[in-house]
Formats: structure tokens, C-alpha cells, sequence
């Protein structure tokens, strides 16, 4: 019986019975995840044009290539769009009536924000260079910074969250976060000229509000200060407030909703923070002793 094929295709079978949870059988409304990346990758040559197309981009066809692109995602995340408002919940089925039309009308408003997010990101890119004396130009930044790739990818999901798309913003983030170890809620909120130097291992959260010019290192966690209610916390905010001009070095945690840093203060390593902190304090851990034997 254990080598009998049938046999397991059986048990595997039965184990989908009134399973709700963890199937999708006989559904059609389910998004293409792989699409969705690839997507991504076509809007970040819209975002840095020339950097990542396999060829030249010459400024004379820029106008056919771009329209060439912007139709590849438009269609295709027309309908990823509109798969994830059908999968919707039931308390927002009401505006889910003419979904494709609903679709096409928000993958336009997205579309009209790629200047934003441009304006954005170049912010981003010139912090990097000016905070970071390892960097020797602007490229190295673009097509190197595992930061600079979060937060783009941040930067574009942000967009579609605001738009209230179900789903696709935390698969896009989520996937930056398995390439670069930074996990960037999509729908935090964060200003211009904000660089994550290193990257691995920061985690910011949802409720997460952060100012201009934010400099964050390794291993930081803009946290919520307990999830014990679960789904109870859903719409409140739950994690801090980093007020314009901070700087937080590595293996930080900052935790709680109330918990405000102010304006110009600069975050020592290490340190766990559950309380708001003045504007231009200087928070350090003192050095713990050294023993030698």
C-alpha cells in the first residue's frame, strides 16, 4: 500500500475536504503572483529609465518605449487588480459590482503617480549618496542598495494601498523583503530623503510614521508595543512616529503608537525604546564592561 501512487493521491485528496482556509479550488480569482513581480520590474524601468533594460535606451524612442510599457502594465494589472477586488470581503462587495471598470479606473490613478514616486525616489537616492561616504556615485546606489530596492518597492505598493487594492501592495513588499532582509509595511508612511543604510533585518510597520530626512541602520524595528488583540488593533495605530532629521543606529527597537521621536534626535545602537523622546535628544546604552581573562 505505500508505494501504491493511488493511495496517495487519496489521502492527499481527502485532506482538501471542507478545507476553506488553505485551498482555492474552483476559484478563478486568484492573483498570479509571478505576474505581479514581473510587473513590478516593468514599473521600476519606468521609475529609472535606462537602468535596467537589457539594451540602450536612446531619448529618441523614449516616448514608444514608455508607451509600450506603460500598456504591458496597464493590462496585465488591470486584471491582477481586478482578481484581487473579486477575492475581496464580503463588507466591501458593494463597490465590487463593475470590477473591471473599477479596476482600470484605479491601475489609471496609480499610474498618474509614477511622477510622485519618481519625485520620491530621487530624494532617496541623493540621501543615500550624501549619507554614505562608501558610495562613489548615484548608479552604484540605484543598482546596488538593497535599501534603495526596498523602498522603491515600498514607494510603489504605498501607492496602490492608498487606492485601498487588496493584497498586491504586501505581495510586492513582501517580496523585496525575501530578496533584502527590509520589511517595509505598505502602508506606513514615509517621507522624502529617506535612507536605510545596510538594510538587513529592519522591520517598520504598518501604523509606522516617518518624516524627511530619516536614517536608519541595521536591524532597527519600528515595532507595535504588544499584538495580544490581534485583529482587534486592526485601524489603530500601533507603532511609532519618527519625526523629520533622526538618525537610528543598528539593533534599535522602537515600539508602540504613542511613542513619538522628535526632530533631530539621533538613536544610539541597541537601544529599546517604549516612550517618546525629545526633539535633538541624544539617546545611548552605556558601554557595558569589558572582561578579559
Amino acid at each position: 500500500m505505500l508505494s501504491n501512487p493511488d493511495y496517495l493521491v487519496d489521502i492527499v485528496l481527502k485532506s482538501y475536504e471542507g478545507d476553506s482556509l488553505t485551498s482555492r479550488l474552483d476559484v478563478h480569482s486568484i492573483l498570479n503572483k509571478s505576474l505581479l513581480i514581473e510587473i513590478l520590474e516593468e514599473i521600476r524601468k519606468l521609475l529609472f529609465p535606462g537602468f535596467f533594460d537589457n539594451n540602450r535606451v536612446r531619448s529618441d524612442f523614449r516616448k514608444y518605449i514608455v508607451g509600450e510599457r506603460l500598456e504591458f502594465i496597464k493590462y496585465n494589472l488591470n486584471k491582477q487588480v481586478a482578481l484581487a477586488f473579486n477575492s475581496c470581503n464580503s463588507d466591501t462587495d458593494s463597490y465590487c459590482n463593475d470590477i473591471d471598470k473599477y479596476a482600470e479606473d484605479i491601475v489609471f490613478e496609480f499610474l498618474k503617480n509614477i511622477p510622485k514616486i519618481r519625485e520620491f525616489l530621487y530624494t532617496d537616492v541623493q540621501a543615500a549618496y550624501n549619507g554614505d561616504p562608501a558610495a562613489y556615485s548615484t548608479d552604484e546606489i540605484i543598482f546596488c542598495y538593497p535599501g534603495l530596492y526596498a523602498v522603491s518597492v515600498y514607494r510603489i505598493a504605498h501607492e496602490l494601498w492608498l487606492l485601498k487594492v487588496p493584497m498586491i501592495p504586501r505581495i510586492l513588499t513582501e517580496h523585496a523583503h525575501s530578496l533584502t532582509g527590509i520589511d517595509i509595511h505598505p502602508g506606513a508612511t514615509i517621507g522624502k530623503y529617506f535612507f536605510i543604510d545596510h538594510g538587513t533585518g529592519i522591520v517598520i510597520g504598518e501604523t509606522t510614521e516617518i518624516g524627511e530626512n530619516v536614517k536608519i541602520y541595521q536591524g532597527v524595528t519600528l515595532g507595535a508595543l504588544s499584538t495580544r488583540k490581534g485583529q482587534l488593533l486592526k485601524g489603530i495605530k500601533r507603532h511609532p512616529t519618527i519625526c523629520d532629521n533622526v538618525t537610528i543606529y543598528s539593533g534599535t527597537t522602537i515600539l508602540g503608537g504613542e511613542t513619538v521621536i522628535g526632530k533631530d534626535a539621533t538613536i544610539g545602537g541597541n537601544s529599546f525604546i517604549i516612550s517618546s523622546v525629545a526633539e535633538g535628544t541624544k539617546v545611548s546604552i552605556k558601554n557595558p564592561e569589558l572582561q578579559f581573562s
